[in-house]
């Protein structure tokens, strides 16, 4: 379902998710709720509905659609402060950091069960997700190194949080991918965005160890030489790149 929805031509995403949160906005107040808990549900409907966009300023649009609306509308009357929430629950699942970063598409499932016939890891290796999101990622990584230590890095306090209840047997943090260290890791896994990448390999250049590998799904290094490539279940690749790294012929 939200494959099909990630796929659709712009912006029929956004109005989709403009026209699901009304629905719920209608259907909450008929059953009773106060419009301020309304306004915060449907305005959570829209915001789980950008994370299909694909740019930021389309998450944006796609996020804060449904109370501008609302708010042009007049349709309830509401304290000022009020209209600070949806904007406040925004931020909250998309700090402005994020922003940068890739918008938060999940790892499909069982997209990484092959993995471990391509590398293999010591049992007891750290692995890091990278921008770990929910934690679809982590899942992945778990069935193909079940006796991994996995590691999650999340900048968004709630998704952090949510990630840490989805995946108990993970050490999820909240920070800065960016920022935080790379060297103890035996495999970073990424699932970013072409933008995103030199980024990530001229820090995977400057901190990962000989012998520690770079995993990016669908996005490829394009100033590296990958050591393989894995194709997951819907055809995708994943790129695997070892270090030290060998800088891409021609």
């Amino acid at each position: 379902m939200t494959t099909l929805l990630a796929r659709l031509r712009w912006p029929l995403p956004a109005l989709l998710a403009w026209a699901g949160a009304w629905a719920l906005f209608v259907a909450l107040q008929k059953l009773g709720s106060t419009a301020l808990l309304a306004l915060l549900c449907a305005t959570a409907l829209g915001i789980g509905f950008s994370i299909l966009a694909g740019t930021w300023w389309r998450r944006f649009a796609t996020g804060v659609g449904f109370p501008l609306s609302l708010s042009l509308s007049g349709a309830v009357a509401l304290p000022g402060w009020a209209w600070l929430l949806p904007l406040a629950l925004l931020l909250l699942i998309y700090p402005l950091n994020a922003w940068h970063d890739a918008p938060l598409f999940p790892t499909p499932a069982h997209a990484l069960r092959d993995l471990a016939r391509q590398v293999r890891l010591p049992k007891g290796a750290w692995v890091l997700d990278a921008g770990c999101g929910l934690g679809d990622g982590l899942k992945a990584l778990r069935e193909a190194y079940p006796e991994a230590v996995l590691h999650g890095l999340e900048w968004s306090w709630l998704l952090r949080a949510l990630c840490a209840l989805r995946c108990p047997w993970a050490r999820v943090r909240q920070g800065d991918i960016w920022r935080a260290e790379w060297q103890p890791y035996a495999m970073v896994y990424l699932f970013q965005r072409p933008e995103s990448m030199p980024k990530a390999v001229e820090k995977a250049q400057a901190e990962l160890k000989p012998g520690a590998w770079l995993a990016s799904l669908e996005f490829e290094a394009l100033a590296l030489q990958p050591q393989a490539t894995l194709r997951c279940p819907d055809g995708r690749p994943v790129w695997l790149y070892r270090a030290p790294f060998k800088a891409r012929k021609g």
